[in-house]
């Protein structure tokens, strides 16, 4: 409902209602594990997420105040807009403000740090889309290449499963916000496709039930089949051709040269690379048969159960898009 009306509304305090539901709606999900590390996540994510709401309305109501009008798509004053832009920077995790984000996810179970990392990032998404063509271009680079180059070096050195799909969030919102503004479409394409392959990651990650590394390494044995998909996915998540990831890089690059943004485009190939590295260690730890070291885990058994369809159209999305990006290049 709070995305509805979000997606729907023009005006500011409809798209701010929209928002605060969706912030209180996700609460009681995060809350549920009977765990203090649950706890610490939600407040954690309501105070956040409060102050970001509240920064929304009071620049909200600076814009009226100067224009005199609350139409969401008529930002054209300076001072609200870079209020605008930092509250959206804090509700999507963008870096600097993202150290909220990685501490509620390893807080969270699985399901609902999957919901964190998807549908609770396209309202703030929406917003930042309907008022692209007003925003500060060299704020928002500033804020996508932060995000690119925090999100690939503090994913470099984690052990948790949930840290570094919340440091990956971060690097691809990064790639989003680089090319909003010069083509919303292709930012809500990145968006959507990275959707798809998250979705495909933590299914599988919650059908094996693993939350560490060192769990993943004796998880072969378990559901190979699944592992060998979850590679698949995770390398697609890098960005690797022939799979589907490559294509949100690749025309985001394309679209960034033809804005004479090369230096940009070229940073952010790089910083590419970073994430590449743990999501190849995710990969191989998926893949792996015989652990190289001694682990205090017990191995599992071979279990017959197979995953759901929904992973599995999911995964294959995840693998096989790659042809169809010339009919996506037509679109946007």
């Amino acid at each position: 409902m709070g995305t509805t009306i979000k997606i729907s509304s023009t005006n500011w305090v409809m798209a701010w209602t929209g928002l605060e539901i969706n912030t209180l709606s996700i609460i009681p999900f995060i809350a549920k594990p009977d765990h203090p590390r649950a706890i610490e996540a939600t407040i954690k994510y309501f105070l956040t997420k409060s102050a970001a709401s509240a920064l929304v309305l009071f620049s909200s109501m600076i814009y009226a105040w100067l224009t005199g009008q609350w139409d969401i798509t008529q930002l054209n004053h300076p001072l609200p807009c870079l209020m605008l832009t930092t509250a959206i920077a804090i509700k999507l995790g963008l870096a600097p403000f993202h150290f909220w984000f990685p501490e509620v996810l390893q807080g969270s179970h699985l399901t609902t740090a999957l919901l964190l990392s998807t549908l609770m990032k396209f309202p703030p998404l929406t917003l930042l889309l309907m008022t692209s063509k007003s925003l500060n271009p060299t704020l928002l680079t500033t804020l996508a290449i932060t995000s690119m180059m925090l999100g690939g070096w503090m994913g470099l050195n984690q052990t948790q499963t949930r840290k570094i799909l919340a440091f990956s969030s971060i690097s691809h919102l990064g790639w989003m916000a680089l090319v909003i503004i010069y083509n919303p479409k292709l930012s809500l394409l990145a968006f959507l496709l990275y959707v798809v392959m998250t979705t495909a990651v933590f299914l599988s990650l919650n059908k094996i039930k693993v939350l560490k590394l060192s769990t993943m390494l004796i998880s072969w044995t378990k559901t190979p089949t699944l592992n060998a998909a979850l590679m698949l996915t995770l390398l697609s998540l890098a960005g690797l051709p022939p799979l589907t990831g490559f294509s949100p890089k690749w025309l985001i690059i394309q679209e960034l040269t033809k804005q004479e943004m090369t230096p940009a485009a070229t940073i952010a190939a790089m910083l590419s690379l970073l994430g590449l590295f743990f999501y190849l260690r995710l990969a191989y730890h998926s893949t792996i048969t015989l652990p190289p070291n001694s682990s205090n885990h017990m191995k599992t058994w071979y279990t017959r159960k197979t995953p759901s369809t929904l992973t599995a159209i999911l995964t294959s999305l995840s693998i096989s898009l790659l042809p169809l990006s010339p009919v996506i290049l037509t679109m946007t």
